[in-house]
């Protein structure tokens, strides 16, 4: 499998956090060969960005069961029931609201991916497919996203 970058992360954030992404606002530049690639995505309001980790590690004795965040007061659950960025394969995927799209360059607000963050792939945000009217949480997401966006 071969996967390339198609454009990078540049952002104020340089350190992966647990919480205020939806104060970060961010850019992602797309490398010009896949530039025109980019038409029409001025008509969308909202983008999903799939990027690569690439701060990111993987110890199967600590990160294969963890509490989310390390924090005592969640229940210990496997790594593909949460969201950690500690992953087998590093790999995130983040709805975000454009801010604005200049040649190259998508402007986005809440992308939880820290400065020189390879970018795998940007595609337009349907609610048709991307919603979930109802979807079942557990109490815990509940608690651990306050202050996350």
């Amino acid at each position: 499998m071969n996967i390339e970058p198609i454009g990078v992360v540049k952002s104020p954030a340089t350190e992966a956090v647990d919480k205020d992404w939806g104060k970060v606002t961010a850019e992602i530049h797309i490398d010009n060969r896949w530039s025109p690639g980019l038409a029409g995505l001025d008509q969308f309001s909202h983008i999903i960005v799939v990027f690569y980790m690439h701060q990111s590690t993987f110890t199967p004795t600590s990160d294969l069961v963890r509490r989310p965040q390390g924090r005592e007061d969640m229940p210990m659950l496997g790594i593909f029931a949460q969201r950690a960025r500690h992953r087998p394969n590093p790999i995130g995927i983040t709805a975000v609201p454009i801010v604005k799209l200049e040649g190259n360059v998508i402007t986005v607000k809440g992308l939880d991916a820290v400065n020189g963050t390879p970018v795998l792939d940007v595609k337009p945000y349907f609610p048709d497919y991307d919603r979930i009217e109802s979807p079942k949480v557990p109490e815990w997401v509940t608690k651990l996203m306050v202050g996350y966006f």
